[in-house]
């Protein structure tokens, strides 16, 4: 049985992307059917029956509830700022940055994660 996971991921914009993960192949979409779409067209015919796993965005050991809460927060800040033609202070823009790159990773490690128990 082949299995996919199909995960949420932050976009340095604070989009949100979708990530289709099967053994070694991964793809990109902006939705999670486009990924799918994406990730099933290079599988072979004999990849059988597929398992599909859909991640939902909640707190989890990679990301917590407080770093999502302060994320959330500062993306409408940033938000109202470009709306308004402005920036967030130098203080808030390094703050969200680097929350940013930090659910990137942890966006890295929970499909590491969730590949590596697939494989068991």
């Amino acid at each position: 049985m082949t299995k996919v996971a199909i995960l949420p991921v932050t976009t340095e914009n604070g989009d949100i992307s979708y990530s289709a993960v099967s053994g070694n192949m991964r793809t990109e979409g902006k939705t999670a059917g486009e990924a799918l779409d994406a990730l099933t067209a290079q599988m072979t015919d004999n990849e059988g029956n597929t398992l599909i796993i859909v991640q939902i965005r909640k707190p989890d050991r990679f990301f917590s509830a407080e770093q999502q809460q302060r994320l959330n927060k500062l993306m409408a800040r940033w938000r109202a700022a470009r709306d308004e033609g402005n920036s967030l202070p130098t203080q808030e823009q390094t703050e969200l940055e680097m929350l940013i790159e930090q659910e990137l990773l942890a966006s890295k490690d929970r499909a590491t994660a969730l590949v590596d128990e697939l494989k068991e």
